[in-house]
């Protein structure tokens, strides 16, 4: 069982290419069933870009977890397909 204190701390790896993601900063929950839907990274694009866009984040399906390890935490996606804006 992992706190979401500990969540944070383990960074974010994607299995198909190496890709370091970040760190895990929100979680999007089930209240019914109290299961994790989502993890969500901010996106590191340059701050330069970020003035002129919106904000992006990494929007991670629970299903795409492959291992939940001592440091990091795997997942296997399309990173592409994560990237989403945010508020």
């Amino acid at each position: 069982m992992e706190r979401f204190c500990e969540l944070k701390q383990k960074e974010v790896i994607n299995v198909c290419d190496g890709c370091r993601l970040g760190y895990v900063t929100d979680l999007e929950l089930d209240v019914c069933t109290g299961k994790i839907i989502a993890l969500m990274i901010p996106a590191e694009n340059g701050k330069m870009f970020q003035l002129f866009s919106g904000r992006q984040e990494y929007y991670i399906l629970w299903k795409c977890v492959k291992k939940i390890g001592d440091d990091i935490i795997l997942i296997e996606a399309n990173v592409e397909e994560l990237l989403r804006e945010c508020g």
